[in-house]
């Protein structure tokens, strides 16, 4: 699997150099409507097998997991490897330490 592994501040400039790349939460609902990045599409783990064809049609896009701390996202991007999308980035320390080094307006939790 060849997923690129990113910080919170390599993720702010891609979303400034990239604004098409798909930021994907895999956490659950509730954790997204406590803490989320700003145009995020939330699909949790659980069901990223059964809607990923649906909702992500496109395989070369840029997409950019994120989850609370980078472990589920992590296999989030193995999961989509597995599918065939060939161009994933992990955000590393997840929706947590981007709150820390990016935004701190998003809730820690």
């Amino acid at each position: 699997m060849n997923v690129r592994q990113i910080s919170p501040a390599e993720l702010a400039g891609i979303r400034a150099d990239k604004p098409d790349a798909l930021l994907l939460d895999v956490r659950e609902e509730w954790e997204h409507r406590h803490a989320s990045i700003p145009g995020s599409l939330l699909i949790p783990l659980g069901s990223l097998m059964t809607r990923a064809e649906e909702e992500l049609p496109e395989h070369d896009r840029l997409v950019i997991v994120y989850c609370h701390h980078g472990i589920r996202s992590l296999q989030a991007c193995a999961v989509l490897a597995s599918m065939g999308y060939g161009n994933l980035c992990n955000l590393t320390g997840g929706i947590h330490r981007y709150s820390s080094d990016v935004d701190p307006s998003i809730p820690v939790y």
